[in-house]
């Protein structure tokens, strides 16, 4: 690919690399293509959500919880129902099914969110009724006058907090402040091989605990919505969503109506960042409209984006490495916790893909992983770029750092050792396919004037994988931690084969049978237990055959696009 503007080389494809992955019948890669949206975004054209105009347009905006956790022991609407402008009130008992999770329509989660609070909350700033009045000042005014007598409830903000004994819980369907995964365990599992019998005969046993901090998405658009009557008693709304069929599926649910009579709208986005996902928006500005009969608006001003726009959680690792003298990682564990906040939306879900990322890109023939959703009283969290990936990879590398310094190798020269290369197996079963990191960490070692061995300069992700690196582990030690007893399942549970009726006792924990060649605990640290060797430099294994290269498409490729349209 070349710099469309020097005309020099601005990315170097390493199609011995890459070689399975790209071909050379690419229509756009490679040559200028126009953006179909992008003379719409210089000229100041493309329509936003807020851009459309309705004659007699009402605002909505909500009344929020001053504590982070409360039940609710009365709401008094009266004052704001008389204030000036004020059209309507809306409460808890308006909305048709006031409890939601977008994951439910996934079959992977269940309803634990309601779209305005009438009986707790569970964390600072949720909503507990809306104001819908002329103008926005009008309606804030009315939102303020609203009284709510409350009954503060101790609450938790710590996930270790949480999870103890005693902890204030959450939410009433889980108990102990944790997710359920597939109707059976309390936190995501991983399990490859035995990892406390290779930490037990490795040379250092190096821990290290890492935290990022809840990160809000900050989109120059805030979240909106607008919603009007249209004819045929169907209803249109304009949205800022990311999602947009998620937020046709959660609006129809949430308003017990067919879908084919709400008309969504949306596809230019003002940056979301993962974070316009969640659905908030659409409902309560269509059930505006469908109790006033006119256009309805609600949208967050930046105040309340950062106050309840739901973030990426705070995440915390614990990371325990066995190393032998070498370098050669040859067990890591993993314990996680994710902050889901006040209520579950998406971080159940990140964290199935933050498991699957599971031990970094390196072949380590032990690893074992115990990731827990937990419940706390903060704003609930979503989405972000990354989207599971990027807590853990922080923690991942900032230990090979700090395993690196315990064992005295430079870094760079640690990440090469310990490396996926194409063939191996990966702790989640999947061979590894168009390995890159040696290449990478070569490139970067040059570049930082680091001096690697001739061995590791040698090295390539295309020799030395394979063969015993793609077995199995002869043994992999399992176990019933975390097992769900009792839990009332509902659809989600019963899809993963349990069943409606509380689980049986689990089973009393069986002692693992020995992995076949594995030394005991009281062996010496120089038994026989072999973790795997560093890769020999023989001559790289022929690459599979390329397959032959797809036809070239014909034709125009065609879009849609919305630029240039405007509802005045």
């Amino acid at each position: 690919m070349k710099d469309m503007t020097t005309s020099g080389p601005m990315v170097e494809f390493r199609k011995d690399l890459f070689a399975d992955e790209r071909d050379d019948n690419l229509n756009e890669v490679g040559k200028p293509t126009r953006r179909q949206d992008i003379v719409g975004h210089v000229t100041g054209r493309s329509p936003f959500f807020d851009d459309h105009r309705f004659d007699g347009l009402l605002h909505m905006r909500c009344a929020r919880s001053p504590h982070h956790h409360a039940r609710i022991r009365r709401i008094d609407t009266s004052a704001a129902e008389r204030m000036p402008g004020v059209v309507r009130v809306l409460t808890g008992r308006d909305v048709p099914v006031n409890l939601n999770t977008l994951l439910s329509l996934l079959d992977f989660g269940l309803d634990d969110e309601p779209i305005l609070s009438d009986k707790k909350v569970a964390y600072m700033g949720e909503p507990v009724a809306a104001v819908i009045a002329a103008t926005e000042a009008e309606a804030r005014a009315a939102a303020a006058a609203i009284r709510v007598d409350w009954e503060v409830l101790p609450h938790v903000l710590d996930v270790e907090e949480a999870i103890k004994p005693g902890a204030p819980a959450v939410l009433d369907i889980y108990p102990d402040n944790k997710f359920v995964y597939h109707g059976k365990y309390d936190h995501q599992k991983l399990r490859y091989g035995d990892v406390e019998t290779a930490l037990r005969q490795a040379d250092h046993v190096i821990e290290g605990r890492y935290q990022m901090s809840p990160i809000e998405q900050a989109p120059i658009e805030t979240c909106g919505a607008i919603a009007a009557p249209e004819q045929n008693d169907r209803y249109v709304c304009y949205t800022s969503t990311q999602a947009l069929f998620f937020s046709l599926g959660t609006a129809a649910k949430v308003l017990s109506m067919p879908s084919s009579r709400l008309h969504f709208i949306g596809g230019t986005v003002g940056g979301g960042f993962g974070g316009k996902v969640d659905s908030i928006h659409e409902p309560l500005a269509i059930l505006g409209a469908m109790m006033t009969g006119r256009p309805v608006k609600y949208a967050w001003d930046r105040a309340e984006e950062m106050q309840v726009g739901a973030p990426r959680g705070a995440e915390r690792w614990y990371v325990t490495d066995g190393v032998m003298n070498d370098g050669r990682i040859v067990a890591r564990k993993f314990t996680g916790y994710f902050d889901a906040g006040a209520y579950t939306r998406l971080s159940s879900y990140a964290i199935i893909k933050g498991v699957g990322h599971l031990p970094g890109p390196y072949t380590i023939p032990n690893v074992s992983a115990n990731v827990y959703c937990v419940y706390t009283n903060r704003t609930p969290a979503t989405a972000m770029r990354g989207f599971g990936i990027t807590g853990v990879d922080f923690a991942i590398e900032a230990h090979m750092d700090k395993v690196a310094e315990a064992v005295g190798m430079n870094p760079v020269e640690l990440r090469i050792l310990n490396a996926y290369r194409d063939g191996d197996m990966k702790a989640h079963r999947r061979l590894a396919k168009n390995c890159a990191l040696i290449e990478c960490a070569q490139v970067v070692a040059e570049k930082a004037g680091i001096n690697l061995s001739p061995a590791l300069k040698a090295a390539s992700s295309l020799k030395d994988g394979g063969g015993a690196r793609a077995e199995l582990p002869r043994h992999t030690v399992t176990d019933e931690d975390g097992r769900v007893q009792g839990f009332a399942a509902t659809s989600y549970a019963r899809k993963g084969g349990a069943d409606s009726a509380p689980l049986a006792p689990p089973t009393p924990r069986a002692p693992a049978a020995p992995p076949p060649a594995r030394p005991s605990a009281q062996q010496p640290q120089t038994s026989s237990y072999t973790p795997p060797q560093p890769p020999p430099q023989p001559a790289a294994p022929d690459r599979p055959e390329r397959p032959a290269p797809k036809p070239s498409r014909s034709g125009a490729m065609r879009f849609s696009s919305l630029s240039g349209f405007r509802r005045r």
